[in-house]
């Protein structure tokens, strides 16, 4: 498939940008470092991202002191990239001083962890079931009979648009209801003939798209048995082929930091945003676009029969680790939080938008408050429901290096080698990289 040379040499020129999805007896320690514990009274939690885990955190500790008001919460806030490098060292070298009770993980790295050190984590089997929680996170963590993680929040993948610019194209919001990824580009191609405005934004040095759209198949870069699977990975050539379709339209507008990304659809330069529900608050900020923009079902891959209106890009779930003094208390405090309780989730809602992936939480009162920046919709209420239509994948261990791997695969696509043969050659790269 021939692509057009000017677009290849600009996607070509971006750079990797990796957009990943912001008291009572309380100790928020920013940047000290964890101490060890010397009884079952302080529980210490490492996470990131102040206004989104750190958060959820707080309030998790202020409702938990109401009842236990002698237990101490330390509250770690960390980088992400601190929290995996300080997880990968002290557990490599069995050392557990200095690390925390409980640690969010990302569920893409999640399985790393529990393949190399499934003895360091606690199984939680006795505090929650993995049918509470949403299938596709549950499974991540489900091994041998045993429930590893806490599942905290969804990434259930959306497509946010602006229903201005589609009805000055002349389509409505019922023409924007699980469509395909086929549909979504012609209507893309109207939009742009008539209004100016591109589709969308895309790095295709950040597989998240991509990544969105193998899921919605339920595939993965790699097998059941942690297998690369990128030659004959159907979906994944289905991923690759809608995305030359998406520049052959010239519907895009590339992109290559996260600046530029919020500053499309803030500036008023694309018609939709297709990422994570997590970006809702973001999109909001735009003062001046209230009551513009609408969402709908993430878009299928319409030659794809697996493919269904339902992914998700990011998300993490909490972890005890097992081999650090204190896990009794830990475990109380998973319990009588994040694993079970409706109300922290109603609260969670309001104060940081979260869509919970715990099943009874589905249905808590305020995810049927409606926004009036997104013309009236419940739009928790639509991401709990997409959440649970998203399908289980198993991520393996090498999600990022493989990525990493793809990224010039893509780039050679879209320059028009044959895909089939590309994957081939690929799948002999990755396989010696990584296996």
């Amino acid at each position: 498939m021939k692509r057009k040379t000017v677009v290849a040499a600009l996607l070509t020129a971006l750079i990797i940008i990796n957009v990943v999805a912001c008291h009572a007896n309380i100790d928020t320690n920013d940047d000290a470092k964890p101490t060890k514990h010397n009884d079952g009274e302080t529980i210490t939690v490492w996470a990131w991202d102040e206004n989104f885990n750190i958060k959820a955190l707080h309030l998790a500790a202020q409702m938990y002191n109401e009842i236990n008001p002698n237990t101490t919460i330390e509250i770690v806030n960390m980088a992400q990239g601190d929290v995996i490098a300080a997880l990968n060292t002290n557990l490599a070298a069995g050392i557990h001083e200095g690390l925390p009770n409980i640690v969010l993980i990302e569920d893409y790295r999640a399985p790393g962890y529990l393949n190399a050190f499934l003895h360091e984590f606690a199984d939680l089997s006795g505090i929650a079931s993995p049918s509470d929680f949403a299938e596709y996170k549950s499974a991540i963590s489900s091994i041998n009979g045993s429930f590893y993680s806490i599942p905290f929040d969804s990434g259930v993948a959306a497509m946010f648009y602006r229903l201005d610019l589609v009805e000055a194209a002349g389509f409505t919001e019922a023409d924007m209801q699980n469509i395909t990824w086929e549909e979504y580009i012609a209507i893309g191609i109207t939009i742009k003939e008539t209004t100016g405005v591109d589709l969308l934004t895309l790095n295709p040095n950040d597989l998240g798209f991509i990544r969105m759209m193998i899921q919605s198949a339920g595939a993965w870069y790699t097998g059941p048995g942690g297998e690369i699977t990128i030659a004959g990975n159907q979906a994944l050539k289905d991923a690759f082929d809608i995305t030359g379709q998406l520049m052959e339209a010239d519907v895009v507008r590339p992109i290559s930091s996260w600046d530029q990304f919020v500053g499309a659809f803030h500036d008023g330069l694309v018609a939709s945003v297709l990422t994570g529900c997590w970006i809702a608050p973001t999109i909001s900020n735009a003062n001046d676009q209230a009551g513009d923009w609408r969402i709908a079902a993430f878009p299928r891959m319409g030659a794809n029969p697996d493919s269904v209106n339902a992914s998700a890009l990011g998300g993490s779930s909490w972890y005890v680790l097992q081999n650090v003094t204190g896990v009794e208390a830990a475990l109380s405090f998973m319990e009588a939080t994040f694993a079970s309780n409706v109300d922290l989730m109603n609260a969670l809602a309001i104060e940081i938008n979260l869509v919970s992936t715990l099943i009874a939480a589905e249905s808590v009162e305020n995810y049927s408050l409606d926004f009036d920046f997104f013309g009236g919709q419940e739009i928790l209420t639509l991401f709990a429901e997409w959440t649970n239509d998203i399908p289980a994948v198993d991520f393996g261990e090498h999600t990022y290096q493989i990525e990493e791997i793809l990224i010039t695969a893509l780039q050679r696509f879209l320059n028009g080698r044959d895909i089939d043969t590309l994957f081939r050659e690929y799948q002999t790269n990755a396989e010696s990289t990584l296996q």
